[in-house]
């Protein structure tokens, strides 16, 4: 029996913010000096770091509830399963509803129950709850679906990673540019046929790295509301990513018993093109071995970083022919990495 995605589906917001929209932002250090730099040279060398050009943001009237409503919803109908057979309901977020006019997440109820009751099934055996784990929370909510139905405790499974990070960052924040919204899905089943998720790789580190992303106020000193915003120690995740990453990767491909060369594609989470490329890159040579041309397709040129959204919807709009097709065929083998807050990774090893 596998364990194998059946459906996907994702929400891409209409509203698009380009670089060049944020020509008019006063930039202050996180010492609460303002930046000297020319806003057109801070945009220069941010695109150059991170490969952003635009990113899309919810309109106002939506919550990330919303809008993970109708990447579910085209999930289960690419699925094409009634919703009421649905054993679990796992919704990957990390700061909740936040509304266009306020500054105050709401959790209550979860979300996952949210998107159960806007979903209308009335089954009380699909469980619903959420995944708090950074940006690698919506990989681990599908580890954790894969141990539901190996264990006999669960057949199907809706998977939900979805942000709106445009309602929680500081304007006067030059890595406020790298947030993004978006929301994906996936259906993961029981089947009867060989393959779906092979292995997969988890680990938390906090002795040192805990507060590597972390929430704080705003970096312009003149702002005196207590109101906080997500941050991050850039070069620290950097260095991070670039040495635990590649070797989880490494352990979960090992452990599926497949060869580096016989990997199709790695769907890795869309955090800073610099950095996913440098990931790519370290995991081959611990191989002795060169990434192949097109083997990580990138999204976040235009979409931007949308958090435990990345790779669902990365995932769904390479499936719908976007990245030049889709050119899988059963048997073969990919895989998804992720990194984020916590600082928690993992990778799954998957049989298509």
């Amino acid at each position: 029996m596998g364990v194998k995605i059946v459906g996907v589906g994702s929400f891409i917001p209409a509203s698009v913010k380009r670089n060049s929209d944020f020509l008019k932002h006063h930039f202050y250090t996180n010492d609460g000096k303002f930046f000297e730099d020319e806003p057109n040279l801070i945009l220069k060398k941010f695109e150059k770091i991170t490969g952003i050009q635009e990113r899309r943001y919810v309109e106002n009237e939506f919550t990330v509830s919303d809008i993970a409503l109708v990447a579910s919803q085209r999930a289960i109908e690419n699925a094409g399963i009634d919703p009421e057979i649905l054993d679990y309901i796992i919704f990957a977020h990390n700061f909740g509803d936040v509304k266009s006019d306020s500054n105050q997440t709401d959790i209550v109820p979860s979300l996952a129950s949210r998107v159960k009751h806007q979903l209308k099934i009335e089954n009380p055996s699909c469980k619903a709850y959420d995944m708090i784990f950074g940006c690698p929370g919506w990989l681990e909510s599908c580890i954790h679906a894969k141990a539901f139905i190996d264990a006999g405790m669960a057949k199907n499974c809706l998977i939900i990673g979805a942000e709106t990070l445009s309602r929680v960052v500081d304007p006067h924040d030059r890595d406020s540019m790298i947030y993004a919204d978006g929301a994906g899905a996936c259906v993961l089943s029981a089947t009867n046929e060989e393959g779906g998720i092979l292995t997969h790789a988890t680990e938390s580190h906090t002795f040192k790295e805990s507060n590597y992303i972390y929430f704080d106020r705003s970096f312009n000193p003149d702002i005196e509301e207590n109101t906080k915003y997500i941050k991050m120690h850039g070069r620290k995740i950097y260095n991070f990513a670039l040495s635990k990453v590649p070797l989880a990767m490494k352990k979960c491909l090992d452990e599926s018993g497949f060869k580096i060369d016989q990997l199709k594609k790695v769907f890795i989470h869309q955090a800073n093109e610099k950095m996913d490329e440098a990931i790519i890159t370290r995991f081959y040579q611990l191989y002795k071995e060169t990434p192949p041309k097109g083997i990580m397709p990138m999204s976040i040129k235009n979409l931007g970083n949308s958090s435990v959204a990345t790779i669902p919807t990365l995932y769904d709009l390479y499936l719908q022919g976007e990245f030049e097709g889709n050119d899988f065929k059963k048997g073969d083998i990919i895989m998804f990495a992720s990194v984020g807050a916590g600082m928690n990774i993992n990778a799954i090893t998957y049989q298509y």
